[in-house]
């Protein structure tokens, strides 16, 4: 059920990456952090365990999937995930490829910035997306 308060639902988000029925992949336009992704559940449920076993295994499936893309394209020095929804309450998963050179690190990426963003370093990454998408959805579309 899609709630026209919810911004999930009522939006497909910022850059969408990917769309199933059951889930989409978007790339959160976050700035200084350019491999920010979220996967958003379709059916308007808060938590985790509103999904059944066999959903909840498809949507731990997808995001491992976009974090494994992000791992072995981007070579990250960490991987955040987090599934808040303290903010919106539709089950959605931050998955954020975090390098020891963002503006944050190793403090999250909500937190305040420890150094500068490094421009250069984020061009870098933002160079590298449309390959990383490519082989992303590749991925996704074999679930």
């Amino acid at each position: 059920m899609n709630l026209p308060a919810c911004p999930l639902c009522t939006t497909k988000g910022e850059a969408l990456v990917f769309q199933a029925e059951t889930f989409r992949v978007i790339r959160a336009e976050e700035a200084g952090f350019p491999a920010f992704y979220r996967l958003v559940w379709s059916r308007h449920v808060a938590e985790f365990s509103d999904l059944s076993s066999d959903e909840q295994g498809l949507c731990m499936q997808a995001v491992a999937i976009v974090e494994k893309t992000l791992r072995e394209l981007l070579q990250p020095t960490k991987i955040n995930l987090a599934a808040l929804g303290n903010m919106v309450p539709h089950l959605h998963w931050h998955i954020i490829a975090r390098f020891d050179w963002d503006s944050h690190f190793p403090a999250p990426v909500w937190a305040q910035a420890q150094r500068a963003t490094d421009a250069q370093k984020v061009a870098s990454v933002e160079d590298e997306r449309r390959r990383l998408e490519q082989f992303m959805v590749q991925r996704l579309a074999a679930l």
